[in-house]
C-alpha cells in the first residue's frame, strides 16, 4: 500500500474594481502529477460566472470578468498526495542538446524573466568546472539558496533573474527564476513551477502562507524537482502550473487595473489517508 496525506489548499483574492475587468486566475492544481482532488469549489462574492480551460502547457486556468465594486474570489479544495519526498537520482545525467526531445528545447532558451544569455558567462564561470549532470544542477541550487537573501518586498512583478542576481535578494519566485536561468545558460533544460507547499515534515516558517515557486530540470530523460528556496526534498508539494517563467503561470492576470486589497493562501495538513 502507498501511504499519503490529505491536504486543505486554497486561496482568496479581495479586489476593489473600478470597472468590468477581464481576468484569468490560475490557482487550481494540475491533475496529471499524482494529485487526487477529493473536493474543490469556488465561492465568490458577488456570484461571478467563471469558465475553466486548460492552456497549452497543461495548466488549469479560469476566466471571468470582475464586476465593479468589492469582489472576493475564493477557491477551496481537499487533495490527496503521496507522503514521499520529491524523488531524486544523483546519477541522472545531462542529455546533449542535439539529443533532447523536441518539446524540451524551448526550456533551454532565454525568456522574459530568465535571461540566460545575459548570465551565460557568470554561469560557466561558477559551474563550468562542476561535474555535469545532477551534481551540477545541485551546485546551482546550493548557490542560489545561499546567495539570495529572502525578504518580502525585495522584488517586484517586473524583477528578472538578472535583477535578483545583482541585488542578491528576492522571494521564492526570484530563487526559482535565477536557478532556471543558470541551468539554461549551461544548456540544461529547466522550467519554472509554482503551487502550494504545506509545512509537512518540516518546521513551519515564520511567514504567512503564500504561493510557492520551484524548478524542474530535465536530466536522464525526465523532469526532476529542485527547490532553490528551501534546498530540501519536500513532502506535500501541489503543482498548480509550469512554464518558461512566471509569465506563463501568473496566479492572476487582469486586463485592467483593479486593486488587490488582500490575498490569503491555505496549504495545510487535513488528515492521513491510505491508498
Amino acid at each position: 500500500m502507498v501511504c499519503g496525506v490529505r491536504l486543505r489548499i486554497g486561496c482568496s483574492f479581495d479586489w476593489e474594481v473600478t470597472g468590468p475587468t477581464p481576468t484569468v486566475v490560475h490557482v487550481e492544481p494540475r491533475l496529471d502529477v499524482g494529485v487526487g482532488v477529493v473536493t474543490e469549489g469556488w465561492h465568490n462574492q458577488p456570484d461571478v460566472i467563471t469558465t475553466g480551460y486548460v492552456d497549452g502547457s497543461g495548466n488549469r486556468c479560469r476566466r471571468l470578468v470582475l464586476p465593479p465594486g468589492a469582489v472576493t474570489l475564493r477557491y477551496e479544495a481537499e487533495v490527496e498526495v503521496t507522503n514521499e519526498p520529491d524523488p531524486a537520482d544523483p546519477t541522472a545525467e545531462e542529455i546533449p542538446v542535439e539529443r533532447l526531445p523536441d518539446e524540451v528545447l524551448v526550456y533551454t532558451l532565454p525568456s522574459r524573466y530568465c535571461l540566460s544569455d545575459v548570465l551565460y558567462d557568470a554561469a560557466w564561470e561558477r559551474f563550468g568546472g562542476t561535474p555535469a549532470g545532477w551534481r551540477r544542477v545541485q551546485a546551482v541550487t546550493d548557490f542560489v539558496h545561499g546567495y539570495l537573501e529572502f525578504g518580502y518586498g525585495s522584488s517586484t512583478a517586473v524583477t528578472t533573474a538578472v535583477d535578483a542576481y545583482e541585488s542578491k535578494s528576492g522571494v521564492c519566485r526570484d530563487f526559482a527564476h535565477l536557478a532556471v536561468t543558470f541551468c539554461r545558460a549551461l544548456n540544461i533544460p529547466a522550467r519554472y513551477c509554482y503551487g502550494y507547499l504545506p509545512d509537512v515534515g518540516v518546521e513551519p516558517k515564520p511567514f504567512p502562507m503564500d504561493f510557492y515557486a520551484w524548478t524542474e530540470v530535465f536530466l536522464g530523460g525526465r523532469w526532476w524537482t529542485f527547490d532553490p528556496r528551501n534546498n530540501q526534498r519536500r513532502q506535500g508539494r501541489v503543482l498548480v502550473g509550469r512554464g518558461r517563467d512566471a509569465v506563463d503561470v501568473a496566479m492572476a492576470t487582469t486586463f485592467g487595473a483593479p486593486t488587490l486589497r488582500e490575498l490569503t493562501v491555505t496549504a495545510e495538513l487535513a488528515a492521513a489517508v491510505v491508498a
